[in-house]
């Protein structure tokens, strides 16, 4: 990896370090994407994404994720907009299907710098979460502070979203890791705390597992659209608003969910090899 270059991109601050692995195969372990993620010392992000050859004919490119923290997860939806982006502006071409470890994504430009992704369809059998045992996961039996009675979508990765009367009165960093790390999710959660502002606007803070409180979550503001409509709160198109800004989220007739939001480059760069672990 060293000397390797990179893209420095967001969605709503959501922000990635992308490598292109597609011409010659880039080798990153936990170790690693946890030094280049890290805020003070590396070059900084929420996630690292590693494009690479496909394993599927028709498909452009498989995009591989890991937290800030190293670990390796299935899917982000901010993410697939930028690298959606990054393949369409680099093929000429208004769409492109993506492989990820949660399955085949497909997105197309949606405007000037924007770009709407089919993040395919929510699941909620306690299994698909997954989650540690048989339990409703319409009624979570889960509690902490102010936060209770919450959902568990999955959106190729899984959710945990919690209905509050006020986001701002909810001290998520405090309580994100804990929920995030509690027994009953057996691969950790992403934990969302939702206000409904309206039934087609959803104010929306999420604690992404590995990464913590980000400005944005793409998968994070589908599984709180879903989990809207699911209770009645909401019908099956809404924005959400995030910290970073919004994201416009649509419920199919055909079950598919459908993000549109905007991309940007920060910055391109190359690695130093003093920044990676010996």
């Amino acid at each position: 990896m060293r000397g390797t270059p990179f893209i420095k991109m967001h969605g709503l601050g959501n922000d990635f370090v992308v490598l292109d692995a597609r011409a010659r195969p880039i080798s990153v372990d936990d170790k690693a994407a946890e030094a280049i993620a890290a805020r003070h010392t590396g070059i900084g992000c929420d996630q690292l994404i590693v494009i690479e050859k496909p394993n599927r004919p028709g498909v452009a490119a498989f995009m591989r994720i890991r937290n800030a923290d190293g670990g390796e997860v299935e899917a982000c939806g901010n993410a697939a907009r930028c690298v959606a982006d990054l393949i369409m502006r680099e093929a000429g071409a208004d769409s492109v299907t993506l492989e990820t470890a949660a399955g085949l994504i497909t997105a197309r430009a949606a405007g000037k710098d924007r770009v709407a992704v089919d993040m395919g369809e929510p699941r909620w059998g306690w299994r698909d979460i997954p989650l540690a045992r048989d339990c409703d996961t319409d009624h979570l039996p889960l509690a902490l502070g102010p936060l209770s009675d919450g959902m568990a979508t999955s959106m190729g990765n899984p959710h945990a979203t919690f209905f509050v009367a006020d986001v701002g009165a909810v001290d998520i960093a405090a309580l994100g890791p804990r929920l995030e790390h509690d027994a009953l999710f057996s691969q950790h959660a992403n934990i969302g705390v939702a206000q409904m502002l309206g039934r087609d606007r959803i104010r929306l803070r999420v604690w992404e597992r590995g990464a913590g409180l980000t400005p944005a979550c793409g998968t994070g503001a589908c599984a709180a659209l879903v989990a809207a409509s699911r209770r009645g709160l909401a019908g099956r198109s809404a924005e959400i608003v995030a910290d970073g800004g919004q994201l416009t989220i649509d419920w199919r007739a055909d079950n598919h969910v459908i993000m549109t939001g905007p991309v940007a480059v920060s910055f391109t760069g190359v690695i130093d090899p003093s920044l990676l672990p010996v």
